[in-house]
């Protein structure tokens, strides 16, 4: 284990495991998974892919959420050190007895058979660690989704599924388990542990910088003219493992509360850029159903809980799951620097592929979602070659409201299909007046091409994006006249 080093004011602390750590020289390219391996030892954590895909380094981290203490499964090896401030590292060496008794979820992977090479093991505990602890009574779609983030070539799944389910049953005592047996504690530590001010790290010519709330963003933005911003990492983790990209200096921005928040209100939904799918879900699920669906298809339950819907935004890909169903949605988009805030439409905010409407010092605050009239229909679709864990090819949204048979309005949005998320407005109009029936939306098809060139690549050719798109209106046709039940026997191949 790694020993405490002396505490400045200016470290990264956090507890790993039981022990409190405390670094002030850390690279803001520095990963967990390196941390743990090569300065810690702590080898059970391994690194099969490097991006985030595989699973085989995931560990769980617990952080602060108002009163609670959450632990989620993360992948280590896209998880920056500096974006790790006052939470709770735990590894699978943490797990057993100090006997050496395994943990519950351990003694049923040996039990049903559920490691055959090894490999991918310990990372399958920490996420059915994870289920464990938030879920007593999962179902097998809990399960399975609570795996979507960790690939095995040996088992085939199905050991490890009736692992889960028999650990499910088996409650130690609180002594027992590592993380119920000192949650107050570990609460009491890491509420020690938050920042009063602005953290700033120089590691020779590099520098990291964890604000410790949204007028310390700001600031920190205006002194460090085209520095990164980082939340979940799950796309500037690659830039750093895959692409060798430098992006100093860092703004690790996870752990600012006021990012954090979801409010309701008669209108509609705020969501703080920093929240993360996982943490959007249930506000999401209930007020937009079809969005809830989508964002479980949205990487692994790793990538879930670290990445965000303001950092899906702010990134600005042409094929970022969130920005189209939030187009047809209405949403606005808050920024703020130490100049103030301005909303404008979330269409509004993509310019062209690479750029958006965010001035120097800008930031990302929150996004509001309009509440959805009863009456309207909505739809959100997402193709890709894998339905679980994988980024889409092409992703269409379609929000329209009929009155006495036609279409009194019509918004339909894709990403994929240009350089930015982009409003299919040539369609739309095509729609609106019509009667809303087969014949004319296949009328309507025809205005695709005059709305989007779409580009080949290898998740898929133009042709293909195109014929998909015109696909997805009749999809949404036929579900929304009764066709449904005969459609969604099928989803689960799209």
């Amino acid at each position: 284990m790694p020993q405490v080093r002396e505490r400045k004011d200016d470290s990264i602390r956090f507890i790993l495991n039981d022990s409190e750590v405390a670094l002030s020289d850390v690279a803001p390219t520095a990963t967990l998974l390196d941390y743990l391996r090569l300065e810690c030892r702590l080898t059970g954590t391994k690194e099969g892919c490097a991006e985030g895909d595989c699973g085989a380094c995931t560990v769980l981290v617990g952080r602060l959420a108002g009163e609670k203490l959450v632990y989620e499964s993360i992948n280590a090896c896209i998880r920056f050190v500096g974006s790790l401030h006052a939470t709770h590292v735990v590894t699978v060496e943490h797990l057993a007895a100090r006997d050496g008794t395994l943990h519950p979820v351990q003694q049923a992977m040996v039990d049903f058979h559920g490691s055959q090479c090894g490999f991918c093991t310990p990372g399958f505990v920490m996420s059915l660690y994870g289920l464990w602890l938030s879920n007593d009574d999962p179902s097998r779609a809990d399960i399975e989704k609570a795996l979507q983030g960790n690939l095995c070539r040996c088992t085939g799944y199905e050991p490890i599924v009736k692992a889960a389910e028999a650990a499910a049953s088996a409650r130690p005592s609180a002594i027992f388990d590592p993380i119920t047996a000192v949650r107050d504690e570990t609460i009491a530590r890491l509420r020690a542990l938050q920042p009063a001010k602005t953290i700033t790290i120089r590691h020779g010519e590099h520098c990291l910088i964890v604000p410790a709330d949204t007028p310390g963003l700001a600031t920190a933005l205006a002194e460090h003219e085209g520095a990164t911003v980082v939340a979940g990492s799950t796309d500037v983790g690659l830039w750093v493992t895959k692409q060798m990209r430098p992006i100093n200096p860092v703004i690790f921005i996870n752990g600012i509360a006021e990012l954090q928040q979801i409010t309701e209100s008669e209108t509609g939904l705020t969501i703080g850029a920093g929240v993360s799918y996982s943490a959007a879900f249930a506000a999401l699920s209930k007020a937009y159903p079809a969005f809830g669906r989508l964002i479980d298809r949205i990487g692994g339950e790793q990538v879930r809980n670290m990445g965000t819907i303001g950092g899906n935004i702010a990134n600005g890909s042409p094929i970022g799951d969130s920005p189209p169903p939030l187009i047809v949605l209405g949403a606005t988009l808050t920024l703020r620097s130490t100049e103030g805030t301005r909303t404008l439409p979330l269409e509004d905010f993509f310019i062209a592929y690479g750029k958006q409407d965010r001035k120097t010092g800008e930031f990302v605050e929150s996004i509001f979602v309009p509440k959805l009239p009863a009456d309207d229909l909505f739809a959100a679709y997402k193709i890709s070659k894998r339905r679980d864990e994988d980024i889409s090819a092409l992703l269409g949204a379609f929000r329209i409201s009929i009155e006495d048979g036609r279409v009194r309005s019509a918004r339909i949005a894709f990403g994929g299909m240009a350089g930015t998320p982009k409003r299919a407005a040539s369609v739309e109009a095509a729609l609106i007046g019509k009667p809303w029936t087969e014949e004319t939306v296949r009328t309507a098809q025809g205005a695709f091409e005059t709305d989007y060139q779409p580009l080949s690549d290898w998740r898929a050719t133009s042709t293909y994006r195109m014929l998909a798109a015109k696909n997805l209106l009749i999809r949404f046709f036929l579900e929304s006249s009764g066709e449904a039940a005969q459609l969604h026997r099928f989803e689960p191949a799209i």
